[in-house]
């Protein structure tokens, strides 16, 4: 019985010792843990993708509002890479990048309405807001997920760090509608 007691004791000490530093060692092994990490390399690449993207999407904006919402979320996306290099330490894997198709696409789909829409228009603007929260929405979804998956797996601090990446993605994409209401579809539908 006393051991019995004792081994309760030392299992709930590394329990403890576990939730301070993130790990679960029970789940690191796993097939789920395994595909938790490739889908935080997948949202890596987009991360590091979407920052040098950023800038030409700044640069191609009408308005200096979108604009600056752009350099803002430059900056951010920046943040969030740094976060995930920190959730990847946590788990004590490499950051290591594997590239992300569904980003991919959508940076080239942002590329593409730069093309076909006019320098100095409302409506590249509202190409932009639209193809920046198709970008808002898949990162919402992917950290959204990620983050239960941690929760899921006793990954305390990591789902704590993507929830922090999560709410800064929903308050983007919140900015890009506000920009969009406010004046730029307006100013679109009258060019």
């Amino acid at each position: 019985m006393a051991t019995t007691t004792k081994q309760a004791a030392v299992k709930g000490s590394a329990k403890t010792a576990t939730k301070s530093t993130g790990k679960t060692g029970k789940m690191e092994n796993s097939e789920f843990h395994e595909f938790f990490v490739d889908e935080l390399k997948d949202i890596y690449w987009a991360e590091k993708h979407l920052v040098k993207a950023l800038p030409k999407m700044k640069k191609a904006a009408t308005s200096p509002e979108l604009a600056a919402a752009f350099e803002k979320h430059t900056q951010e996306t920046q943040v969030h890479i740094d976060t995930l290099e920190q959730v990847f330490a946590l788990l004590e894997e490499k950051a290591v990048a594997k590239k992300c198709d569904a980003m991919a696409g959508l940076l080239e789909e942002a590329t593409g309405i730069i093309e076909d829409t006019d320098a100095g228009t409302m409506i590249r603007d509202a190409g932009l807001i639209l193809a920046a929260q198709k970008v808002e929405h898949y990162e919402i979804a992917t950290y959204g997920t990620l983050k239960v998956f941690a929760e899921n797996m006793g990954h305390t601090e990591v789902a704590d760090l993507l929830t922090q990446t999560l709410e800064n993605e929903k308050g983007t994409d919140v900015a890009l509608t506000e920009c969009a209401v406010s004046f730029v579809n307006q100013a679109a539908a009258q060019e």
